[in-house]
């Protein structure tokens, strides 16, 4: 199983960009798929998650309202939106995968992570 983090770059505060992981050596269309990030010097976090279907989306606090996670299930793949990104979201980001449809446990897949700078 390969989870292939793409779309990170620079991008300025107020800008936007858009994460994408693309699912491959198995289908997730019935596991939750989500987000987590690591800063420099600093431990790795959940950023978000989202369950089997789309239907039921979840957030950590530092991006609730500006980040939105989303999935094509047709494409295997997740999005992660960042709108109004801050200096402090400057991470490297990991695309996640469960086996369950959402985000009970601990998360059984990892990617290799898509580097976001965001420059003030």
């Amino acid at each position: 199983v390969q989870l292939q983090a793409s779309g990170g770059g620079l991008v300025q505060t107020g800008g936007s960009l858009r994460l994408s992981c693309a699912a491959s050596g198995r289908t997730f269309s019935s596991a939750a798929m989500g987000w987590f990030r690591q800063a420099p010097g600093k431990e790795r976090e959940f950023v978000a998650a989202i369950n089997w279907s789309g239907s039921s989306t979840y957030y950590a606090d530092s991006v609730k309202g500006r980040f939105t996670i989303s999935r094509d299930n047709s494409k295997n793949t997740s999005y992660l939106q960042m709108n109004s990104p801050k200096p402090e979201d400057t991470a490297v980001y990991y695309c996640v995968g469960w086996r369950t449809p959402d985000w009970s446990s601990s998360p059984l897949y990892w990617g290799h992570g898509t580097l976001v700078t965001v420059s003030s």
